[in-house]
């Protein structure tokens, strides 16, 4: 399941952070019209923000969620990020539709191509 990617596991932390910071705020940055991608948004933003800071990681606060866990309910999230617009009814609004698309699949992306666990040591010579 945690397989070895090119992106470090401190790096996808530090993308999380930023993620988080931009969910946060986009609906003011970008003017959504629509309520429930404005508070889609924030809310989504604040349970990232939770995660990476309560992931067993190089970047978080307190250790108490396990990678597996995390890796988990990152797959998930990218995937209600790329739904949302669709479930929660702001499909036909431009701006919103385009940000929760992309950010879903950049977060599935680095998801995907992060290294969350330390390169295997090598075998001791003989």
């Amino acid at each position: 399941m945690l397989r070895q990617g090119p992106i470090s596991h401190f790096l996808h932390g530090a993308i999380e952070y930023v993620a988080a910071i931009l969910l946060i705020t986009a609906p003011f940055l970008f003017s959504f019209d629509s309520n429930a991608a404005t508070a889609l948004a924030v809310v989504a933003g604040v349970i990232v923000l939770i995660l990476a800071a309560s992931s067993d990681s190089p970047t978080s606060l307190i250790n108490s969620v396990p990678i597996a866990t995390h890796v988990v309910l990152d797959y998930v999230l990218a995937g209600v990020l790329i739904a949302a617009p669709f479930l929660f009814g702001f499909s036909d609004e431009t701006t919103p539709t385009a940000f929760f698309l992309l950010l879903g699949v950049v977060h599935l992306l680095v998801t995907i191509g992060t290294r969350f666990k330390p390169a295997s040591e090598p075998a001791a010579p003989r």
